[in-house]
């Protein structure tokens, strides 16, 4: 009974490290990584065959596919890399985790970088205890992340050693399809306990050198473990981004398809095996043997994903998607109006809607909410900030010989219309997020006056919406008139409280900032409502046709997600 306590309390405490581990990569990542990482991520990365190059140059060196599957994982998690570029990182670190059994065959043991997990953590704390908040501490983050991470997998191993050790293979025999099928299973499980396919690999080739199981068995293995290093990639993406877990499911569908593919032609690829064995000169003992066939076959794998690495990246971007993710899609940018400025003009300005009633959303809920901001508000600010990106695009990819200098005037109000909503979105989610540091104010006058000015300020965002048939952006000039006077009032008797002590000066203080925070939210909407007006007004918005916007949805919808890349 205390053995089983002892096994769950370290499988419990290693996947607790794993888990720790990944949090503090991505978090040390992005908050690290600038643009100098950046360029060179994308110049490793520039093409699927850099990506390749740089996932089994890393995973050679670092003898772990599962350390480089969570860091890629880590660094589309921070928005370091986009999903589609780490693909050939992927792809790459199942060739390069080949390498183990050839370091079995030349050396007779494998790089092992466990060793270096607790000077890691160390080195990594003592960078972010000593950095501040320079990206030299956030780095050390990041670093002590990994040496966790190392020192997470070194816990499961010891957990099921134990485990492993008693698996008798001895007691099993290959008869056929079932019997391959069996010993594919036991390898996927071996990788799944030590969570190393490298550990499995080499268990592996030692039971085939050791004549313990026969070579079809240890090749069915060995695809086995290839399968079962997915495992880690599963657990890294849990409650991480929509980007992130496609990556994960890139890898395991790269993994068991070219396992799949070679158990149906494991006779063909056994036969290549030895022929290149005769054509390179090579011993014939079952670790070269086994170590070439896993080689082989991950390579395989890369040249039959590779032509459809698009087509699975397409395929890929239209799962897992977030709400935020369908919402942030523009609903009337796309190439048949940038033809004509016109109609540019037009779309741009009802996606300016779009992206105002995001904006007043957030508003009205930071006013709302008491505490730290709620999800919505979080979702609704990611979604902001991609319309506005895609509005920001959508007028470069504009061809400016075609632009008269009415257009060019109305494109300039779009900028600066956009620019105002992003203002607001920022002082909304900073709103909600100072609320819970503001202490509540007691003394009644002054609660009755911030109750009065949040009234207005809720009000004024409630009409401020282009979308409604009755929209007036006088009547919004109206009602900012009367919540600067709320303002001004409670101003007044937030100074004049402070000075008589009916509150504490720091609570004054910090009431005085919150309100002039919120201040600032009406008046960067009312600025953004001036300049979309007044684009109404020149280009004639139109609403496109129901059926005709169900028509753009339903093309959009088969179209190529390129938005996600971006």
């Amino acid at each position: 009974m205390q053995e089983i306590f002892i096994f769950v309390g370290m499988l419990a405490g290693g996947l607790g490290l794993f888990m720790l581990a990944i949090n503090m990569i991505t978090d040390g990542l992005r908050s690290a990584a600038g643009h100098a990482l950046r360029n060179m991520l994308g110049k490793w990365t520039s093409s699927p065959a850099h990506g390749i190059l740089t996932g089994l140059t890393i995973t050679a060196i670092v003898q772990s596919s599962s350390a480089v599957t969570v860091a890629t994982i880590g660094f589309v998690n921070a928005g370091i890399i986009s999903m589609h570029k780490s693909l050939g990182i992927i792809y790459g670190s199942n060739i390069g985790t080949t390498m183990t059994g050839w370091l079995v065959v030349i050396i007779g043991f494998k790089i092992n970088i466990d060793v270096f997990a607790l000077p890691m953590i160390g080195i990594g704390m003592l960078l972010r205890l000593t950095g501040g908040e320079s990206k030299r501490a956030y780095f050390g983050l990041a670093l002590a992340g990994f040496g966790l991470f190392f020192f997470g997998i070194d816990v499961l191993k010891d957990a099921f050693e134990g485990l492993v050790t008693t698996i008798d293979l001895t007691k099993f025999t290959v008869d056929g399809v079932a019997g391959v099928l069996m010993f594919t299973g036991i390898g996927f499980l071996i990788t799944v306990l030590t969570q190393s396919s490298s550990a499995a690999i080499a268990i592996t080739l030692t039971a085939a050198t050791g004549g313990v199981v026969g070579l079809y068995a240890a090749a069915a293995m060995v695809i086995g473990a290839n399968v079962g290093t997915t495992s880690t990639a599963a657990i890294a993406v849990i409650g991480a981004t929509s980007n992130a877990k496609r990556v994960a499911a890139a890898h395991i569908i790269f993994n068991v398809v070219t396992g799949v593919v070679a158990l149906l032609i494991l006779p063909l690829l056994f036969w290549t095996v030895q022929n290149t064995e005769d054509l390179l000169g090579l011993e014939t003992i079952p670790a070269v043997t086994l170590a070439l066939f896993h080689t082989i076959f991950n390579v395989l794998g890369v040249l039959l994903v590779l032509p459809l690495n698009e087509s699975l990246a397409r395929f890929l971007d239209k799962r897992f998607v977030t709400q935020e993710e369908i919402e942030g899609r523009p609903r009337y940018l796309d190439k048949t109006v940038a033809v004509s400025p016109v109609l540019a003009v037009n779309a741009l300005a009802l996606e300016l809607s779009r992206i105002t009633t995001v904006v007043r959303r957030m508003s009205l809920e930071a006013l709302s909410s008491e505490f730290v901001p709620s999800m919505r508000i979080r979702r609704d600010f990611i979604v902001a900030r991609k319309l506005s990106s895609e509005v920001a695009n959508f007028i470069t990819q504009l061809e400016r010989g075609m632009l008269s200098k009415e257009v060019s005037e109305q494109l300039a109000k779009v900028l600066r219309t956009e620019q105002h909503l992003l203002a607001c979105a920022d002082q909304a989610l900073e709103t909600a997020r100072m609320q819970a540091e503001v202490e509540n104010v007691t003394d009644e006058i002054v609660v009755e006056g911030i109750s009065r000015f949040r009234a207005e300020v809720v009000s004024l965002m409630k009409i401020a919406n282009p979308e409604e048939e009755d929209f007036s952006f006088t009547e919004c000039e109206l009602q900012l008139d009367q919540m600067q006077l709320a303002y001004d009032e409670v101003k007044a008797a937030l100074l004049l409280a402070g000075a008589e002590l009916r509150i504490a000066i720091p609570v004054m203080i910090d009431t005085l900032e919150q309100n002039s925070r919120i201040r600032r939210m009406p008046r960067q909407m009312v600025k953004a409502m001036r300049y979309l007006n007044e684009i109404s007004m020149i280009a004639e918005v139109r609403l496109p046709e129901p059926e005709k916007v169900m028509e753009t949805e339903l093309i959009e919808a088969e179209q190529d997600d390129v938005t996600a890349e971006q």
